[in-house]
């Protein structure tokens, strides 16, 4: 190489690496359970923080690194369900780990195309097929490569090949880490009425060494494909929006089960001013086996603050929900403060059991950098008639997070 394109290339390499830009995420969490039968009550203090830098681009490819860090300051609690350990209280899956959260090449030199190589978070429409897991403190991420391509005016076409999900669990814990073959395939057309999503998923996990029965990853081996829309219309003084989502499942690759099953999900919010409400139904078929499943989503958005079911029942379930929700701008020294009131009403989508009912509660307000959160989930089993599996359990936070 000549001594001006030696010159040259160390110019460009140079110029993205004084364009590089910090990542400081820091999060400092209390969380207590009270679980109905177990003796003790769980608690725990716990801080993660993420550090690390994404560069500027050099010959049209940027580079990111960003490592994790989650400690416990303070509790007694059980952090893993592949553990047997501290089997006297509930579960609270924030285990104290370090790891690579990312570890990244994002590419553009193609037109209206963006390709990312390497350990990244994912997240799809609405969290429900596949997201980052972002409320526990251990963040989900995949290795993966994933294609964008935005060329043509309104339409997203979205692909990626996965061999790893790295779960909330951490490295350490035998459900820690999923390895197989993932496919997610997503395209989104945006019109007058809205976001049009149709997409198709293909998961097929290996087994792993000591994780049985419901914890083997082969159980949530499946295809999927289904539609969502999506959309927002001003309504008098009101600002409505929809969302539709219809899916169906079968059990695909290294799956010891076979299974055809359906879900639904219908929601509709309505705005006025300050003040916002919502009614939704979400609808996940059972066929008194397995359940409709959803392994790579962030499952704490859906089906209640208290993660009772987390694993859809074998019945399928039915949850039907009503929110009130409160956002205010510039309040005293605050820039914003919310507050939200969710109900939530379960039964099993087949057989309608009774699965009990559910109500959450949050405050936040934010300031800066800084988001400041009390949340309270409170659900209640109708003895004589919701399964034994299913206890009264009673959920509260406090935490504060700055993203620098």
């Amino acid at each position: 190489m000549s001594a001006p394109c030696a010159a040259a290339d160390f110019g460009v390499l140079g110029n993205a690496l004084s364009q590089s830009k910090p990542i400081i995420d820091a999060r400092v969490r209390y969380e207590s359970v009270d679980q109905t039968p177990l003796v003790e009550d769980a608690h725990v203090e716990t801080l993660r923080m993420r550090l690390g830098f994404e560069t500027g681009r050099a010959w049209s490819t940027s580079f990111l690194a960003e490592g994790e860090l989650i400690t416990e300051l303070e509790g007694r609690y059980r952090d893993d369900t592949a553990r047997a350990r501290n089997l006297n209280y509930p579960v609270i899956p924030d285990p104290e780990t370090e790891e690579i959260n990312r570890l990244q090449l994002v590419n553009t030199a193609l037109p209206g195309t963006t390709v990312t190589l390497g350990r990244q978070r994912i997240v799809l429409d609405d969290h429900r097929f596949v997201g980052n897991v972002g409320w526990r403190q251990n963040e989900q991420t995949f290795d993966a490569v994933r294609i964008v391509n935005k060329s043509l005016p309104a339409l997203t076409l979205d692909a990626t090949y996965l061999n790893q999900v790295n779960r909330i669990f951490g490295r350490d814990s035998p459900q820690g880490r999923y390895h197989g073959d993932g496919v997610l395939a997503n395209a989104a057309y945006r019109s007058a009425i809205g976001k049009l999503s149709a997409f198709g998923y293909w998961l097929d996990f290996d087994a792993a060494a000591g994780l049985q029965g419901g914890l083997d990853p082969t159980r949530v081996s499946n295809e999927t494909f289904g539609v969502r829309l999506t959309g927002e219309q001003p309504l008098s003084k009101f600002q409505v929006a929809y969302a539709a989502t219809v899916a169906r499942q079968s059990d695909h690759g290294s799956n010891p089960f076979a299974f055809d099953l359906d879900y639904y999900s219908v929601e509709l919010t309505g705005t006025y001013r300050q003040y916002s409400m919502t009614l939704g139904q979400e609808v996940m078929e059972g066929d008194g086996t397995v359940g409709f499943a959803t392994p790579l989503a962030t499952m704490h958005r859906f089906h209640g603050w208290a993660d009772k079911f987390l694993t859809t029942p074998a019945n399928g379930i039915d949850d039907r929900y009503v929110s009130l929700g409160y956002l205010a701008k510039g309040v005293a020294a605050l820039d914003d403060l919310s507050a939200t009131v969710v109900y939530r009403d379960f039964e099993s989508e087949r057989l309608a059991q009774d699965l009990g009912d559910e109500i959450d509660l949050q405050l936040q307000a934010r300031y800066r950098r800084f988001v400041g959160l009390l949340k309270v989930a409170l659900y209640e089993s109708h003895e004589g008639r919701t399964p034994a599996a299913y206890q009264d359990t009673t959920k509260f936070w406090a935490q504060l997070d700055y993203v620098w």
